[in-house]
C-alpha cells in the first residue's frame, strides 16, 4: 500500500486532517470545528484544549477511512499570532489569545518605543502592530502579573500540538516567526526583546527548520488518535506561509493571494528584506522569506456585511452568499462609482495605522446591496493592486501571477474580479486547502521522499484553470484604482482636522 502523509491545519475555526499522497492528490480528509469566545468587544479566545479535542477527532476520522501503518509522517500549519501560557506542569494559567484579538493596541506604541521601533521592526521583520504575540505578552505582563510570573512555556499553536502529540515543546521558524520576538535573519529568539518581556528561551518552544523530524508519536497520542508510533511528526510552519509552500510559490514571479477571514499575499525572495511595504515572514522550506502583506477583513468583511449590516443569519438562509454573488453580477464593475475602503479592523501594510476604519465612498439611492457587496469585493481587490504595487517597487521584482487560494477562492466572480483589478493572472489549484497541503510538502521532505522543498513542491501542486484579466475591465478599474488609493489618506486627513477642532 502507498505511504501517505498528513497535513493537519490547525485554523482559526476548525482542525482539518488531510492526507496526501506523493503527487499531492488528497486520500482522506476531516474537518473538526473550534469555537471562540469573545468576552468583551475586540478581546477573542479560544481554549487551548478545544486544538487538541478537534486534531483527535479529525485523525481519528482519518485513522477510520485509511491503514494508521500508511501514515509515515504528519506535520501542522497553524493559526498564527496566537499564543497560550502554561504553567510549570503543562496546565492552561489562561484562555489563549489568538490572532483577531485587538486588546493591546496600547501596548503596541509603549512596548515598541522601548526597545526601538525601527530596531524590532528589523530583528523581527515586523512593523509595531497588534497582531504580533509580543505585544499581548506586553499587555498580559501589566495586566495580569501574577498569572504572568506563573509562566512555564508560552507556546504557538505548532508547538502545544507537538507537545500533545510527541510529550516535547518543539516548533519551526515558520511559527516562532510570528510572534514578533524571534530574530528573523538568525533563527532564535531575542535575547534584547527577551529581556524587555522579563523572559528566558527556555520558556519558549525550541525553533527548528521546517522538515525536520521532531519526534515521534507518542503512546498516549497514538491511543488517543489512532496514528501508529511509527509515524513520524516533523516541523511545519505557520498556515499563511505553509498556505504559500502549498501553491508552490518559491520564486518572486509567483504569488499567493489566501483570501480567507483575513486576505493575505505573499512574494518569495532569498534576501532578508525589511520594509513599511510589507512585514517579513520565514518561508516554510529550508530557506528564504515571504514579503507578506495582510488585510485583516477578508471574508470578515463580508461575513460582517451579512450578518451586521443586512442583518441576516446565514444558518437560517444558507444560500444568502449565492444570492448576493448572482445581484453581483448583474452589475457592472465598479459598482457604479461605488468604492470600499477595508479597513474594518485596521489597516497594516502599507500604512501601520491600528485606528484606521473602513468605509463606503459614493452611496447613492440607486445602489442596493448588490452594489455594495460587489463593492466590498472590488475593495479587497484594490487593496491587493495598492500592496503588491508597493512589494514590487521595494524589492524589485515583477509578479506576474496569483495562486488564489482559501475559501474565498471558490468564487469566480471575486477571482475574476481580482484578475481585472490587478491585472495579474489568478491561478485556481487542484486544492483549495493550501496551508495543509504546504504541511503535508514538509512533512514529505522531512521523511526523504524529494531532495528538496522545490522538488516536493512541483511533484505535489498543480493548477487547474487560470483566470486571466479582461482588458476593458482592466482599464476601468484602473482609473477607479486612482481615487481609491486617495481615499484613506483623505480621510486621515479629515480626521486630523476634526480632532484638532475639538
Amino acid at each position: 500500500m502507498e505511504s501517505l502523509v498528513i497535513g493537519l491545519d490547525c485554523s482559526t475555526t476548525a482542525t482539518k486532517a488531510i492526507a496526501f499522497d506523493g503527487k499531492g492528490n488528497v486520500v482522506a480528509r476531516a474537518h473538526e470545528a473550534i469555537p471562540r469566545s469573545s468576552p468583551q468587544p475586540h478581546y477573542y479566545e479560544q481554549d487551548s484544549n478545544d486544538w487538541w479535542i478537534s486534531a483527535q477527532r479529525a485523525l481519528r476520522q482519518i485513522s477510520r477511512h485509511i491503514d494508521p501503518a500508511r501514515i509515515t509522517a504528519i506535520a501542522i500549519s497553524n493559526q498564527r499570532e496566537t499564543f497560550v501560557p502554561l504553567d510549570k506542569y503543562g496546565d492552561c494559567l489562561r484562555p489563549a489569545i489568538i490572532w483577531l484579538d485587538e486588546r493591546c493596541t496600547n501596548e503596541v506604541e509603549s512596548f515598541s518605543k522601548e526597545i526601538g521601533k525601527r530596531r524590532i521592526h528589523r530583528i523581527t521583520g515586523k512593523p509595531p502592530d497588534y497582531a504580533p504575540v509580543v505585544y499581548r505578552l506586553a499587555w498580559m505582563k501589566k495586566h495580569e502579573p501574577k498569572l504572568y510570573k506563573n509562566i512555564g512555556m508560552i507556546c504557538d499553536v505548532q508547538s502545544y500540538m507537538v507537545w500533545k502529540l510527541t510529550g516535547a515543546f518543539k516548533t519551526s521558524w515558520a511559527s516562532a516567526d510570528p510572534f514578533g520576538l524571534f530574530d528573523l535573519k538568525n533563527k532564535k529568539w531575542s535575547p534584547l526583546i527577551l529581556k524587555a518581556l522579563a523572559l528566558k528561551e527556555d520558556q519558549f518552544s525550541e525553533a527548528y527548520c521546517p522538515g525536520t523530524v521532531l519526534g515521534r508519536i507518542s503512546e498516549e497520542a497514538s491511543r488517543i488518535t489512532g496514528l501508529s508510533v511509527d509515524t513520524l511528526v516533523v516541523a511545519g510552519g505557520g498556515d499563511g506561509q505553509a498556505a504559500g509552500l502549498g501553491g508552490n510559490v518559491l520564486s518572486p514571479e509567483r504569488a499567493y493571494l489566501n483570501l480567507g477571514t483575513a486576505v493575505v499575499a505573499g512574494v518569495y525572495g532569498k534576501r532578508y528584506r525589511t520594509s513599511k511595504a510589507f512585514r517579513t515572514m520565514s518561508s516554510c522550506s529550508e530557506s528564504g522569506y515571504y514579503y507578506e502583506c495582510s488585510l485583516r477583513a477578508g471574508t470578515f468583511a463580508i461575513d460582517w456585511f451579512v450578518k451586521l449590516v443586512l442583518r441576516i443569519d446565514p444558518l437560517q438562509q444558507p444560500d444568502i452568499y449565492k444570492q448576493l454573488e448572482l445581484e453581483a453580477q448583474k452589475v457592472p464593475p465598479g459598482s457604479d462609482r461605488l468604492l470600499f475602503l477595508p479597513y474594518l479592523c485596521g489597516v497594516m501594510n502599507p500604512y501601520w495605522d491600528i485606528n484606521a476604519r473602513g468605509a463606503f465612498i459614493g452611496l447613492s439611492s440607486s445602489h442596493h446591496r448588490g452594489h455594495m457587496y460587489r463593492s466590498i469585493l472590488e475593495g479587497i481587490a484594490f487593496e491587493q493592486l495598492l500592496a503588491i504595487t508597493a512589494v514590487e517597487k521595494s524589492v524589485g521584482t515583477c509578479v506576474d501571477e496569483f495562486v488564489a487560494i482559501g475559501g474565498g477562492a471558490k468564487s469566480n466572480l471575486w477571482c475574476s474580479i481580482l484578475a481585472d483589478v490587478t491585472g495579474r493572472n489568478m491561478c485556481l489549484p487542484t486544492t483549495t486547502e493550501a496551508s495543509a497541503l504546504g504541511a503535508a510538502i514538509a512533512a514529505a521532505v522531512g521523511v526523504g521522499w524529494y531532495d528538496s522543498f522545490a522538488d516536493a513542491a512541483r511533484a505535489m501542486t498543480a493548477v487547474k484553470k487560470t483566470i486571466r484579466p479582461m482588458p476593458g475591465n482592466k482599464r476601468k478599474y484602473r482609473e477607479l484604482f486612482e481615487t481609491y488609493r486617495k481615499v484613506y489618506p483623505s480621510l486621515k486627513n479629515l480626521e486630523a482636522s476634526s480632532s484638532a477642532g475639538r
